[in-house]
């Protein structure tokens, strides 16, 4: 992508203020996207991303700056003058960057660029099709299609000199439903770190059914009551709830600066006994995985919270250097345009030892929110408001019948203290994450959770 003498000669450059530490982000990225409404494409783009992150870093300031003009002259300008806000001692220096090499952690057998758009976009018309032949109710379609090659080269002032390429694949399939003036929405949008091997793997008939099945259900459904209650969240995308209302906050971004309800609380308990959550980058091939951080760092299994003690947080350089630790590979970005942050990968509640449907018989009375869609969190304090896109009330251990239009109300932190069973069923949805490195791909997951109680938004009183 550079050569080493030119990185070498551009770190040189950054650190010459006095500067403690530099690094810089090369990245190359392909992008392709193909949309369709009611199973005729609306639109197919492709696009290259190309340029470099500049970044200082002195005592616990940072400074970062980026461009995709790639000539020398202008390489070496922008890094003196991201140096120029350090105020330091100017120094010569001579750096040895050390050539890493990777040993793949996620093959890819096929690359995107290998396949026609027209066999993309078949794949994309079997989605639609059977979406729309689920029901007559469904009365319109979208499906979205997209893979991302990206290859980056990272290096820094402490030797690292290393490249990695990540490729993913991901399909969204919508579905509506339509009842006289009633629409209703369903989706499903798997997708993972892999070639198009994994569109060929991939049961996109049953994805499809699935988004047309929950538009149809909630479409017929009344609406859901309000107020306290039990509430069981299924497994899959139901981690969302972690994931925001508590996985962020266990970010040395936030935690670093005290700002988070987890600071300062490692060896206490923080949740339920019963509740033992992961960040994991290394598991093959999915969504949220990586080699490397976008520091360079090789990604771990990172225990977070184990039977409901707080162990330990996600880290990036500069979060270790502000906490006086080490980095746990947890530097992510969306790309060369932002400068790295600590950000999950792939977060999980793990499985517990009871099957689903036994915490479905042993509930008197609960909202089962079978599948979640879109909600806001306050990340400093943990309060969150979920959308469940697809609901039912439990009565008596047996799932009695749908709701509509209810919404997850409450802290992160006190969700985790009130769960009280454990499913046997662990899962992953995928998901974009949004942060202040800007958003990335993660996988969110866990089992069937019961949750003793959550405020239930609704339209009318239990």
């Amino acid at each position: 992508m550079l050569s080493q003498a030119l990185i070498e000669d551009v770190l040189t450059a950054a650190l010459e203020t006095g500067g403690d530490f530099a690094d810089v982000f090369v990245e190359d990225k392909t992008i392709n996207t193909i949309s369709m409404i009611g199973g005729s494409v609306d639109s197919a783009l492709s696009g290259r991303d190309f340029g470099i992150g500049i970044r200082v870093i002195s005592g616990l300031f940072a400074v970062y700056a980026y461009t995709n003009d790639f000539r020398r002259d202008n390489l070496l300008k922008v890094a003196r003058q991201a140096a120029q806000a350090i105020r330091g001692t100017k120094r010569d220096l001579t750096l040895d960057l050390r050539r890493s090499i990777l040993q793949p952690a996620h093959p890819i057998l096929i690359l995107p660029e290998s396949v026609s758009k027209a066999k993309k976009i078949e794949y994309m018309r079997r989605a639609h099709e059977a979406a729309k032949a689920y029901d007559p109710v469904i009365s319109q379609t979208s499906i979205s299609y997209k893979d991302e090659d990206q290859k980056v080269l990272i290096a820094n002032s402490d030797g690292l000199f290393v490249e990695d390429r990540r490729t993913r694949h991901r399909m969204y399939m919508e579905a509506v439903a339509t009842v006289g003036n009633e629409k209703s929405m369903g989706s499903s949008a798997p997708g993972a770190h892999r070639g198009f091997e994994f569109m060929e793997n991939l049961n996109i008939e049953d994805h499809a059914r699935l988004a047309a099945h929950t538009a149809k259900t909630m479409v017929n459904a009344e609406f859901a009551p309000s107020g306290k209650m039990p509430v069981i969240i299924d497994n899959e995308f139901g981690g969302v709830i972690f994931h925001e209302a508590c996985g962020h906050g266990l970010e040395s971004t936030s935690v670093a600066k005290k700002v988070s309800v987890f600071s300062d609380k490692v060896g206490e308990l923080v949740a339920s006994p019963l509740v033992t959550a992961i960040d994991d980058g290394t598991i093959p091939n999915a969504w949220g995985s990586s080699t490397i951080d976008d520091e360079g760092t090789p990604t771990q299994r990172n225990l977070l919270i184990e039977n409901g003690i707080l162990k330990g947080y996600l880290i990036d350089k500069l979060g270790a250097k502000r906490m006086g630790t080490e980095s746990t590979g947890s530097a992510r970005r969306e790309s060369y345009k932002f400068a790295p942050a600590s950000r999950m990968n792939n977060t999980y509640i793990a499985a517990g030892s009871t099957p689903p449907e036994e915490i479905i018989a042993n509930t008197e009375y609960a909202l089962y929110a079978k599948y979640l869609g879109g909600g806001s969190v306050n990340t400093a304090t943990g309060d969150f408001n979920f959308v469940v896109k697809e609901g039912y009330i439990v009565k008596n251990g047996k799932i009695e019948k749908p709701v509509r239009g209810a919404t997850l109300i409450g802290k992160g932190i006190d969700v985790l203290q009130k769960i009280d069973m454990v499913g046997s069923n662990l899962g992953f949805g995928q998901g974009m994450c949004g942060s202040i490195s800007g958003s990335i791909p993660a996988d969110v997951g866990q089992p069937m959770i019961r949750v003793s109680e959550l405020t239930v938004g609704g339209r009318k009183g239990e």
